[in-house]
């Protein structure tokens, strides 16, 4: 019964649905001290699913369980929830592991599998075809626009790092910063924040820098990507509808052809 249990796709789909619900209410009391009821639950569908790893491997064997790819990946999350588990049990926490627990919310990948849920995606697999088509139509301007936000970021941590606002106090920073500026959303911030000490010709030329880098960047250059990503996808699409034209085309040619031959007058 236990086996049958275990070896139910059904009821370890249910068990991997509460523990993502767990983690999730388990994020509202991170702060709080001591071990609620909460984690004792938490730990004790880690256990099970160490239980399912077993059943799993003696039932099938080492060779056909690691065949799967699913239950490799299933066992590479029990191992890292190992760990906290043993210490979850012993009592002894030589260090904090608790965080590994949180890569088995990955399991709720899963639940695309057991429903087979791309299935009912109309025209999926066309769909893949067309998303792999663009990727690699864009993919060197793309990497031509990762480098431009690169060569910018850098750019403006040299230019702005001295100014005091920690936006730009590091590289790593700055890119995350400039990244912001190119998606167009609360750019207009970053530059009131930096002109704070600064004096009317700074202010001036600051402001100019950034509408620069917002035109270039967020209007043209994620324009320019979306807009051969789209036409990428689409000219499967085109191809098809023009083969389909050009054989109405000879089809109406031949019509003709044949309404001139019945109304020519006989010799």
């Amino acid at each position: 019964m236990i086996k049958k249990l275990f070896l139910n796709d059904r009821f370890i789909l249910g068990l991997i649905v509460i523990n993502a619900a767990l983690l999730f209410f388990e994020g509202y009391q991170i702060h709080n001290s001591g071990t609620s009821y909460l984690t004792i639950i938490d730990h004790l569908i880690t256990f099970l699913f160490i239980v399912e790893a077993i059943v799993k491997i003696k039932q099938w064997g080492l060779r056909v369980y690691f065949k799967g790819g699913w239950n490799r990946f299933d066992f590479i999350l029990v191992i890292f929830s190992l760990p906290a588990f043993i210490t979850f049990m012993s009592g002894v926490e030589t260090f904090d592991v608790s965080y590994l627990l949180v890569f088995r919310i990955f399991r709720i990948l899963r639940v695309f599998k057991s429903f087979r849920f791309f299935q009912f995606i109309p025209n999926i697999n066309s769909l893949v075809s067309d998303v792999k088509r663009a990727m690699k139509s864009s993919v060197f301007v793309l990497l031509g626009f990762i480098i431009f936000i690169v060569v910018t970021g850098i750019l403006s941590h040299y230019i702005f790092g001295p100014s005091g606002s920690d936006m730009f106090s590091s590289p790593m920073k700055s890119l995350y910063s400039t990244f912001k500026v190119f998606t167009i959303e609360g750019w207009f911030e970053i530059p009131e924040e930096i002109i704070e000490h600064y004096g009317p010709i700074e202010s001036f030329f600051t402001y100019l820098y950034f509408i620069v880098i917002v035109l270039l960047g967020g209007i043209l250059g994620l324009s320019l990507i979306t807009s051969i990503f789209v036409d990428s996808m689409v000219s499967d699409n085109n191809d098809a509808l023009e083969a389909k034209v050009d054989g109405l085309e000879r089809k109406i040619d031949i019509l003709l052809e044949e309404i001139q031959y019945i109304k020519k007058p006989r010799e």
